[in-house]
């Protein structure tokens, strides 16, 4: 398995990254809580990964942070939780954030993300409360960039979102609420993922 990459950034489009590994370029899925921390391209970065092998596909996923992959790792051996689901979890909801929503029994916030119906948040609480990782600190993060656009910043957030579990009316009416003419998509996914949460 492959445990790391470390590369320079070749390529972004949310949410996956190009990492340019001595002349090779591996295609990693990432949550938006990582993307949105990755440096500018062409500069260095250490991803910790997690290598998903299906018969039609071999899917790298990449963290910033240990505790991130520690909780798609737990996330993905529950019951109807699959990666993809798994990666909208960590978009939409940080680990320590999700935690408390875990210790509290709160289905009501874990309903809001994405993917996920009032069963699968019930058994998330049920499941998870023994596999939650320990919280601590972890600075392998680096400094926010913006990417450059191949659409508009608009259409790259709406197809953001759909990578991770939305509805494509749902993204164009979420993603369009937050548009903003001198916002990136990184700036409008990272809007219309909080204001999903909090309502």
């Amino acid at each position: 398995m492959i445990g790391f990459l470390r590369g320079t950034v070749f390529e972004k489009q949310a949410p996956q990254v190009v990492i340019d590994v001595s002349g090779v370029g591996y295609a990693v899925e990432t949550p938006m809580s990582s993307f949105f921390n990755l440096p500018a391209l062409g500069e260095q970065v250490m991803l910790r990964t997690h290598l998903v092998v299906r018969e039609d596909a071999h899917i790298l996923y990449g963290f910033l942070t240990e505790q991130e992959r520690a909780l798609f790792r737990s996330l993905i051996k529950v019951n109807g939780v699959g990666p993809k689901v798994a990666l909208a979890i960590l978009s939409g909801v940080s680990v320590d954030d999700f935690c408390l929503w875990i210790s509290d029994n709160n289905v009501a916030a874990l309903v809001r993300l994405p993917g996920i119906g009032k069963k699968t948040a019930e058994r998330l609480i049920i499941d998870m409360r023994d596999r939650l990782p320990e919280q601590t600190s972890d600075s392998s993060t680096g400094s926010k960039a913006a990417t450059t656009q191949r659409i508009s910043p608009i259409e790259e957030a709406i197809s953001a979102l759909v990578a991770l579990g939305y509805k494509q009316q749902d993204a164009e009416k979420r993603v369009r609420a937050v548009a903003d003419d001198d916002a990136n998509s990184e700036q409008m996914i990272r809007s219309a993922l909080q204001s999903a949460i909090k309502k």
